[in-house]
This record gives C-alpha cells, structure tokens and sequence, in this order.
C-alpha cells in the first residue's frame, strides 16, 4: 500500500468508521477495504479503495469528505456509493465514467467474488455473484 499523509488519513477514517461492521462472512470489514487498497498502484486509488463504502453505509456523507479530500477521490466515490434511483447497469455505466472509480470497483467486485469468503454459500450469494460478474464484464470491457 502507498504511504502518504493523505492515504494515512483514509487509513485512520476506514478503520474509525468501519471497525464495527462485519462482511456477508463474519469478516471484519476493514480488511475487504485493506485487501482493495492494496492492490491500488496510486496515492488516489489507494485513498479511494478504503473509502469507497463509507458514503454508502452512512457513516460519513459526501460533503464531509469533501472537506478533507480531493475532488478526483470524492467524485469517485460519489460514482461508487449505490444510487437507488439507477438501475444497477445504469449504476455500473456511471462507474465507467471514471478510471479511478472504475479500477477500485473491478478490484472490489473481484474481492466480493471471492465465495471462500463466505461461511456458506447462498442462493442469493448466486445471484449476487452473478450481477457482480456482468458489472465486471462492463467495466472491464473497452
């Protein structure tokens, strides 16, 4: 993982808001968001990567990012947080609008795709596995 002051800052924010929060396998969560961001080859991607559930597990909102970060790191993750009113093709077209959100958001759902992460698996395991296969066709398709 790249080391700066303001992927230390992401570091310290990920761990404070997500230090409770548990993945669909019991997991703590933070180490989904460490595993992404260390497979992130920028100070930006790496930043994004461990923030990239934050907005849209309400535990900061967009505004309050904005004021300790970048607008390239804050407009990815507005791209990444989940839109109710898009479809999820819809949602996942958005992503491709930027490299930065779109590199985090492959390496994220190729982490989530992982189904040994899981203590059992699940018909809705299956099906989300399916839609997070199509959104990695999109995004990775030119």
């Amino acid at each position: 993982m790249i080391y700066t002051d303001l992927t230390k800052k992401a570091l310290k924010l990920a761990y404070k808001y997500h230090k409770n929060d548990v993945d669909k396998g019991g997991s703590p969560y933070v180490y989904h968001l460490y595993h992404v961001a260390s497979l992130m080859d920028s100070e930006y991607s790496v930043c994004v990567a461990l923030l990239h559930d934050i907005v849209e597990f309400r535990h900061l909102t967009l505004k309050e990012l904005q004021r300790e970060f970048p607008f390239e790191i804050t407009e990815a993750i507005r791209l990444l947080t989940s839109d109710d009113t898009l479809s999820y093709p819809d949602y996942v077209r958005r992503i491709k609008t930027s490299l930065l959100a779109t590199k985090v958001k492959i390496e994220d759902l190729k982490h989530n795709l992982d189904l040994t992460r899981l203590n059992k698996v699940t018909k809705e395991d299956n099906i989300r596995k399916e839609k997070y296969e199509f959104a990695l066709r999109v995004l990775e398709s030119e």
